[in-house]
């Protein structure tokens, strides 16, 4: 495995458990999770293969372990399936225990608890009677796993333990009551408990990726779904961290100070949005890393248990930024911010963002509403009209968070001189929004054209409007689905045409309804009472509409949009 770092393979569960091998739940990864659904989704996918006319066998997904000697396992991804299969096993084992007690055909179910906990579950020290199990959880959930799951014992206590070892102990009796019901009716109910746990050894089989480290494990979790709440990548990143202190010898005080951290921020971010905070939150402070980078430029430089904590302490300082620029209808920000906010979320840019985490970090507020506004003002020209390529854009943004982080610029102005590179001109933005077509039949274009018009049309005299009320709509003026009346326009033509910005207006909904597909001399009278200026413009200026009318309308729309979206100190 050194040559080449992993290797896969498929593998039934009884191959997994076979041969010595011995599984660990990295001590600080999640918590046992599954629940009821998961419990009955996994059952019926068991009952499925047992059928005469069933399936052969059941994909239970990717499993990615680590080992350096291919005899002890930790297991990156599928804990909760391995727990739960193991949790399975013990449910029948301690349904033969009761024949046994009872008295049915003792002998015999004697030497079946032995023969399945050997094969599965491990082995009693025949000394101490202490279990040698061929798994172990985490932290959190092994100690109850081994000293009551484990035995068998028949009373187990319910007071005092984390939610997950209550979700442990319930999926355990809720699995044996399930085999109890599935052999009530056979004449041999402990050779049925044994030939189901076989079928299901032989039948569910995995797709094994053994990996060498850490960092290998994080490039494959990249490249996987697996069934069940699996580990994500946040959850490795965790962990490593967790090591990095265990690897210190710090006590538990400690590690419970970083737990409660970590699963706070995790909490307000969410585990989706988790990776994408962290990469934000380091690009605002450290060298540039991608997602893809980031697990490896982190375990090189995040080593020390102050390290840690510092990283900590500065992941706590930028949540809040983080969370009211992808969030902003519910931070706490003035209005204007909100707003800037609202509007980079709806061009779908987030290349600023670790400038704007570092800048409210180190700026004064006049400062940081100045340079916000101004993003605003660059990811329009850049993103929205000129559709440039990112890339050179992500690296001004980077360049300017870090030298905003060591404090070399300080002010507002400075921070856009450095950002003149993405700027687009005068001249290159007006012809590329002469030339713009925006398709409206997705929701989100749909929303920028409304505020694109809206912005127009208040820069030309007419009403402030909240372009996202339901009030107005988009009149396309050469219909999307033209009728008679249209002939100016050729049938190859009606795409291009239709959703060029020069061809829309904001309209009343209610006369926009009116309108439909008609004829352009049909609709001036309706657009002619519109309260919108540049609406009433097209019914003034236009005896009919053609290509040649929509190209020469987004030209005067094009001048304006110039004046709109302007940053003085850079035009």
């Amino acid at each position: 495995m050194s040559a080449t770092n992993f290797n896969t393979k498929n593998d039934i569960f009884r191959k997994l458990l076979g041969n010595g091998l011995t599984y660990r739940i990295p001590r600080f990864q999640r918590d046992y999770s599954w629940g009821e659904e998961e419990w009955d989704d996994l059952w019926q996918d068991l009952l499925g293969t047992l059928n005469e006319d069933g399936e052969p066998a059941h994909y239970m997904g990717y499993l990615v372990l680590q080992s350096k000697d291919d005899k002890v396992f930790d297991v990156i991804d599928g804990q909760q399936r391995l727990t739960t299969l193991s949790l399975i096993v013990l449910g029948g084992l301690r349904l033969l225990k009761r024949y046994v007690a009872e008295g049915k055909d003792a002998e015999r179910n004697r030497q079946r608890i032995e023969q399945i906990r050997a094969s599965y579950i491990g082995y009693l020290d025949p000394v101490t009677l202490v279990p040698r199990s061929k798994m172990s959880l985490n932290r959190n959930n092994d100690d109850y796993y081994q000293r009551y799951l484990v035995p068998l014992e028949e009373h187990l206590p319910q007071r005092g333990f984390p939610a997950s070892v209550h979700a442990m102990r319930k999926a355990f009796e809720w699995f044996e009551r399930r085999l109890r019901e599935h052999v009530k009716s056979s004449a041999d109910p402990g050779m049925a408990i044994a030939q189901f746990i076989e079928a299901m050894s032989d039948k569910l089989f995995f797709t094994v990726i053994t990996v060498a480290d850490e960092l290998n494990a994080y490039k494959v979790f990249e490249t996987l779904n697996a069934r069940g709440v699996r580990l994500s990548a946040t959850d490795l990143l965790k962990n490593y961290l967790f090591s990095v202190l265990a690897r210190d010898n710090e006590g538990d005080y400690e590690l419970d100070d970083m737990e409660r951290r970590w699963e706070a921020m995790v909490g307000r971010l969410g585990s989706e949005s988790f990776p994408d905070f962290l990469r934000m939150h380091w690009n605002s402070r450290e060298s540039f890393a991608r997602q893809s980078e980031l697990f490896k430029t982190i375990r090189s430089r995040i080593n020390t248990r102050e390290k840690v904590f510092l990283l900590l302490r500065n992941m706590d300082e930028d949540i809040d930024t983080y969370l009211a620029l992808t969030q902003p209808e519910g931070s706490q920000w003035p209005p204007r911010w909100r707003q800037c906010a609202q509007e980079l979320r709806m061009f779908s840019v987030r290349q600023p963002f670790p400038m704007l985490m570092a800048a409210r970090r180190n700026l004064q507020d006049v400062d940081f509403e100045s340079l916000l506004s101004a993003t605003v003002v660059l990811a329009f020209r850049y993103n929205v009209i000129g559709a440039q390529h990112t890339g050179e854009q992500e690296r001004a943004y980077h360049s300017m968070a870090l030298r905003i982080a060591r404090t070399e610029v300080r002010k507002a102005s400075e921070v856009l001189e450095g950002l003149r590179l993405i700027y687009l001109a005068d001249e290159p933005f007006r012809a590329a929004f002469t030339d713009k077509s925006i398709k409206t039949t997705a929701k989100r274009n749909n929303k920028v054209v409304r505020y694109i018009l809206c912005k127009l049309e208040r820069q030309s005299g007419g009403p402030e409007v909240d372009f996202d009320s339901s009030s107005y709509t988009v009149e396309h003026i050469l219909p999307q689905n033209p009728g008679k009346g249209w002939q100016a326009f050729r049938d190859s033509d009606l795409e291009s045409f239709i959703y060029r910005i020069g061809n829309m207006s904001m309209l009343e909904a209610g006369k926009n309804r009116d309108l439909g597909n008609a004829p352009f001399a049909d609709k001036k009278p309706i657009l002619q009472g519109s309260i919108f200026a540049l609406t009433k413009k097209v019914a003034e200026d236009n005896a009919d509409w053609t290509p040649e009318r929509i190209e020469s309308r987004q030209r005067a729309l094009a001048s304006i949009a110039t004046s709109v979206w302007r940053i003085a100190q850079l035009s």
